[in-house]
């Protein structure tokens, strides 16, 4: 994004409140960008909220495209095909069949609320997952790695900041533990938030399968339900196991 100095008023209030990356600046008695914070979410021109229409978005050219991608909720990754970061998560397993019994769907993401996240940072926590998860092939993050046996993301990423990230996949249910204390390791360890989102097949009396485990853990799920149906018939069949 960029800002046509010789328009700007400097009426900076009206505009920097829409920042979520807190990007914007008065300098000169202008306002101007600070390119190293600016995610690209195209907040400042969508709304819009310069009276003087001095916001202009700006050719993006790889690797600062990675942001608006990762920001902008309304793009649509040019590599998945899905809008809002770039992945559908876990809310399509009644057509997808992604997670089996036996097994947990994983999400964590990054930045959200309006924190913002480094992709160095979402780096150390492909790092940490890396030995216990099987990453899903149609995510951005995925995209981007240079490894997926390791985490590693590819170098030219690496100086990217995004709104938010989800790194996501697929875990056996007697990794859990394993997997929660790699997280609470990682956490001390990244200058963002995230949060941790597990999803599993509803067994036919009602249970989910981590939920016992959890709480031995000592952590207390919140439990809810969200699902993107699908408007046609499940593309998998599969039975108890």
């Amino acid at each position: 994004m960029q800002i046509h100095q010789e328009e700007c008023r400097g009426c900076i209030e009206k505009c920097s409140v829409y920042c979520p990356t807190k990007a914007i600046f008065k300098d000169d008695d202008v306002a101007k960008i600070d390119r190293d914070l600016c995610v690209e979410c195209y907040n400042c021109y969508r709304v819009p909220c310069c009276p003087y229409d001095c916001f202009e978005p700006e050719e993006l050219e790889w690797p600062r495209s990675f942001r608006r991608a990762m920001s902008d909720p309304i793009t649509v990754d040019n590599r998945t095909g899905v809008s809002g970061r770039g992945t559908a998560e876990m809310k399509t397993n009644d057509v997808t069949g992604r997670i089996k019994y036996g097994h947990f769907g994983l999400g964590v993401e990054l930045g959200r609320p309006g924190v913002g996240t480094s992709m160095r940072d979402v780096e150390k926590v492909c790092i940490a997952l890396a030995p216990y998860i099987s990453f899903e092939p149609k995510n951005p993050v995925t995209y981007v790695m240079k490894d997926i046996k390791t985490g590693k993301l590819r170098e030219d990423i690496l100086g990217e900041f995004v709104l938010s990230a989800i790194v996501e996949g697929d875990v056996a249910i007697d990794k859990l533990e394993v997997v929660m204390a790699a997280l609470k390791k990682v956490a001390g360890e990244v200058d963002t938030v995230f949060s941790v989102g597990l999803s599993s097949r509803v067994y036919p009396d009602g249970s989910l399968v981590f939920k016992d485990q959890l709480e031995r853990l000592g952590y207390t799920p919140y439990l809810c339900g969200k699902t993107n149906v699908g408007l046609a018939k499940p593309a998998f069949v599969e039975g108890l196991r």
